[in-house]
């Protein structure tokens, strides 16, 4: 029994907050406008009309369960969603923090499509501190996020930053226009396709830095795990390395490994690239994360449309570019090259701060660590 310190209050979660059905909102009927629609998984859209006021706090009914949102402005929960419709004097913040630590899978019905029952979800035995425990609990895991969120900007617009920069002085140039020393290469004239491979059911267990599509979509940092645990062939990739996603084109993952480890592999939906001269890996990553790459990626796909549709990696090898001089070159990296290194500090100090933050949670909201003692 955890010695909770300061006022808390037990009782079923339905004493603290009233959860409410979202509302159907066929596609057909979605309207321009503003306000975020919420399904189970986050915001799927906009539309011209709110059903619920802010502060809200989302969960998934059916589809995506476990999965909590939080909306600062007026919204639309759609009808696979539950939604918080009163807080009974809580905070709302706190309220969407202490939601992510309920384990939602035990509330599921057995039946062929499980679902939430809102009714059993109510009456879960709680313990909730009083209103201003709440709020500081809640203002210091809004920091954590808060730090977070700002990285990730900051991330967004040096990557645009750095393409801009590169369409600029490489993209608006006429083929049939180039300076003397300048000339049109292929991307295999001055890169190659890496494709040394582990097997993690002929090695001995160790903990491998994992660049997956899943860690890509998810946070665009590895996840950390043992290869026991992994089942099929992976990449072997180093800091020299830069790679694409073959798997759906028209959704760009390109990615520079940060290689924190010795153990650093990558899932076989990557094409993995390592640039002839080292001294050029940042030009030839901006030349990847093009969007005239990308179109060509697209233009090269093989298998049915849908979901599973892939470059072949071997044909990327024949997309043409222009390679400037070498002072071009090096006046260039002097500028994006910055950009990537700041990019990846503020990546790892992400996923340091998330670490701090799932650490934090559940132990403020069961009362375990006061509050008051925590120090950012």
């Amino acid at each position: 029994m955890v010695n909770h310190l300061g006022n808390w209050r037990n009782g079923e979660l339905g004493n603290f907050i009233t959860l409410k059905r979202g509302f159907d909102l066929p596609q057909q009927k979605r309207e321009d406008g503003q306000v975020p629609i919420f399904s189970s998984s986050g915001i799927t859209g906009t539309h011209s009309t709110a059903m619920a006021n802010a502060p809200g706090v989302i969960t998934g009914r059916y589809g995506t369960i476990g999965e909590v949102f939080y909306a600062a402005e007026d919204f639309w929960p759609l009808n696979t969603t539950l939604f918080v419709e009163d807080f009974h004097g809580n905070d709302a913040k706190f309220i969407y923090y202490f939601l992510k630590t309920l384990e939602w899978s035990k509330f599921t019905s057995a039946s062929a499509v499980p679902g939430i029952n809102r009714n059993t979800v109510h009456k879960e035995t709680v313990s909730l501190p009083d209103i201003e425990t709440q709020r500081r609990i809640a203002s210091t895991l809004s920091m954590l996020d808060e730090k977070i969120k700002t990285n990730t900007e900051i991330n967004d617009n040096l990557e645009q930053q750095a393409q801009a920069i590169y369409h600029e002085r490489f993209e608006t140039v006429s083929p049939n226009d180039l300076p003397s020393d300048w000339r049109i290469v292929t991307l295999g004239e001055v890169a190659t396709i890496s494709n040394k491979s582990f097997n993690p059911l002929k090695e001995p267990e160790i903990l491998l830095e994992h660049y997956s599509i899943p860690a890509f979509d998810e946070a665009r940092f590895p996840v950390f795990e043992l290869s026991t645990s992994i089942k099929s062939n992976k990449f072997i990739i180093d800091a020299s390395c830069f790679m694409i996603s073959k798997l759906n084109p028209t959704t760009k993952r390109v990615w520079k490994p940060y290689c924190l480890t010795g153990n650093a592999v990558c899932s076989t939906e990557f094409i993995v690239y390592k640039a002839k001269d080292k001294t050029i890996t940042d030009f030839l990553y901006s030349v990847i994360d093009s969007n005239s790459f990308s179109d060509f990626m697209c233009s090269h796909v093989t298998g049915s449309t849908g979901s599973r549709q892939r470059t072949t990696p071997s044909d990327t090898l024949s997309y043409e570019l222009i390679l400037p001089s070498e002072d071009e070159l090096a006046e260039f990296q002097s500028l994006v090259s910055p950009m990537y290194a700041q990019m990846r500090i503020n990546a790892i100090e992400n996923d340091k701060l998330k670490r701090l933050r799932d650490s934090l949670l559940p132990k403020l909201m069961s009362g375990e660590i006061d509050v008051s003692a925590v120090q950012l």
